[in-house]
């Protein structure tokens, strides 16, 4: 198995001996050495800090470390990571300087300036969660630890690396390493014949985002992965990676009409989508990218995202480097509109919503686009064009999101004059109490969904199975990820609960229906439809109660759990499927 973890840090180390040598100008003068505005001695020490992943700390007395990591000392004897080589502002030590950085708090959160988007956990900003640190790194804003009174922890030195005077050139880097293990008694419903199977894999997210000034910025991430186990199934070029380029955009961002606008153009993630409809595939070791673009306008109260992208075409074999290209057969392109209505009050407390109305088109061909017949599935090409709106916030101790989205369209036979209509749906709802004033401070609540199908027995009319080649989050539906939202529904079901700051627990029990018997159950792993040995009868599917805890390990470790049992009803058990026991860990580590 070949893992390339400590690759960033060679190349970088790398890097460094060459910038700290300096560059020549054809009449002999060495280019970072001069007075210019670029300072290799910052970058090469904060790079190196990087390569060895070892920073060395300052010595200044403070306080105990604060809850998300130790606080970052103002003073050093280092003269790797003093004041100027780190891309800290002068710094004179005086007494009140001190105080000023004692007083100064330690951030919980690094969103952009985007307001009443923010709220929750920041993605009706349009750009996916993000608290500490995001789901999209480039979505963060270290912009703050221009000032060092706000560093707080020595990784806090790759986050800002000021490049000239002012500091408004500045570098920041991101890194993400996850090593991941599963078991599964019976994979798929029994679908898989690797009984008792173990995997294991991991991955390596490295970025670096450089800003030039306060309208352009770019941003590139590389992606490694790799996978082994016993009896271990299904393992592609999504699992198995040597380095390629995951992400790599430039941004141009201003204000006009008093709104932030920006536009963003090249290789990139997209989550400006509700989780049950598009996630950024994070059961593999390849996340889903994109290439095309991306506008965006923010308001105090209204944000509109526009966008058209193809596929990046990640599936070739074999480790090679830096082979991804575009995969023009698969498009992505919409609108959508988010809407933040005046805050009011209800059960007590306050309130706030949003409303977002959106237009998202599909475009595909090959597997994901085919549909299913009574025995098998048809090949084609498929334009799904999907209507939808969702209304989520909270309500005083209530938390609440309420969706649905019209799915029309069409599919065209392969090889084939023939096409037929696509007239399907999906409802989403999930609905909780949070008791604030309760130890352990526990939620209480209910998820449901309903994903449309039907049409199976009919070469012609309309399809009625709704699809969603690109999500949703995995463990919305279902943590095994035996199921997936085509012809289901779900009701679930679900308690959370955290008895300690940093110590989470989620228990929850959906129970699951095809939506239409007359159309066969889908798997997300499969992508695609079961096909059991016998006849399917009947609507029910089965129940899984699972489990989940997160512990977080200071600021940059991060350890989630999932047990699931997946059982299976009678119908299916005598179709050929089986009960499954299903186990997952995840170690992560980000900065």
């Amino acid at each position: 198995m070949t893992v390339v973890s400590i690759a960033p840090g060679v190349v970088l180390v790398k890097f460094l001996m060459h910038a700290s040598s300096g560059s020549r100008h054809s009449d002999g003068s060495v280019l970072g050495r001069s007075s210019g505005n670029v300072r290799y001695d910052r970058l090469s020490g904060a790079l190196l800090c990087l390569g060895l992943m070892m920073c060395p700390l300052r010595t200044q007395a403070q306080p105990p470390a604060e809850a998300f990591g130790p606080l970052y000392p103002q003073k050093t004897t280092s003269t790797l990571l003093d004041d100027q080589a780190a891309g800290f502002p002068a710094n004179d030590q005086t007494t009140s300087q001190s105080a000023r950085c004692l007083a100064s708090p330690s951030a919980r959160s690094h969103q952009g300036d985007w307001g009443i988007f923010n709220r929750g956990d920041g993605s009706a900003a349009g750009f996916g969660p993000v608290k500490m640190y995001g789901t999209e790194p480039w979505a963060e804003d270290w912009s703050a630890l221009r000032d060092p009174c706000n560093r707080k922890d020595p990784l806090d030195a790759l986050k800002y690396i000021a490049l000239n005077d002012s500091g408004a050139i500045w570098l920041g880097f991101s890194g993400e390493t996850r090593l991941r293990n599963w078991f599964d008694s019976r994979p798929d419903l029994g679908a898989y014949r690797n009984n008792d199977s173990g995997r294991f894999t991991v991955r390596n997210l490295y970025g670096a985002d450089l800003h030039l000034g306060s309208h352009v910025r770019l941003f590139s991430q590389i992606v490694n992965g790799d996978a082994a186990g016993w009896d271990s199934f299904g393992y592609g070029p999504t699992y198995r990676k040597g380095i390629d380029l995951q992400q790599a955009f430039v941004e141009f961002t201003g204000r006009s009409w008093g709104a932030q606008n920006g536009f963003i153009f090249g290789r990139q993630e997209f989550l400006d989508a509700p989780a049950y409809m598009l996630s950024n595939r994070q059961t593999p070791n390849l996340p889903i990218s994109w290439d095309g673009f991306r506008a965006y306008s923010i308001w105090p109260r209204i944000r509109v995202d526009a966008f058209d992208f193809v596929q990046t075409n990640d599936t070739h074999a074999g480790p090679q480097d830096f082979k991804d290209t575009e995969n023009y057969a698969n498009r992505l392109y919409g609108v959508d509109v988010t809407l933040a209505p005046p805050d009011f009050k209800a059960f007590g407390g306050k309130g706030w919503s949003f409303l977002d109305l959106f237009y998202i088109g599909y475009k595909l061909s090959g597997h994901p686009a085919a549909v299913s017949t009574i025995t098998a599935t048809a090949a084609g090409s498929t334009t799904r064009n999907n209507f939808g709106v969702r209304w989520h916030g909270m309500a005083g101790p209530v938390e609440f999101s309420f969706g649905g989205i019209y799915q029309g369209g069409l599919f065209h036979y392969a090889n084939s004059e023939q096409t037929r209509n696509v007239n399907a749906f999906t409802i989403n709802t999930s609905l909780a109490y949070r008791f604030h004033r309760t130890s352990w401070q526990p939620s209480l609540g209910v998820q449901t969904d309903v994903y449309s199908g039907g049409g199976a027995n009919s070469r012609t009319g309309s399809v009625g199975t709704y699809i969603e080649p690109f999500g949703p989050n995995t463990n919305y539906i279902d943590t095994t990820t035996y199921l997936t939202g085509s012809n289901l529904v779900g009701v679930a079901p679900f308690l959370g609960f955290s008895p300690l700051p940093k110590l989470k627990f989620a228990l929850k029990y959906p129970f699951y229906w095809r939506e239409s018997t007359n159309d066969a159950v889908y798997s997300y792993f499969l992508s695609g439809r079961y096909e059991f040995s016998d006849p399917l009868r009947g609507g029910f599917i089965g129940m899984a109660p699972q489990a989940s805890m997160t512990l977080q390990i200071g600021r940059h470790l991060t350890w989630t759990q999932y047990v699931a049992r997946f059982m299976t009803s009678r119908a299916i058990d005598h179709a050929g499927g089986s009960s499954s026991t299903y186990y997952q860990s995840n170690l992560i580590f980000r900065f």
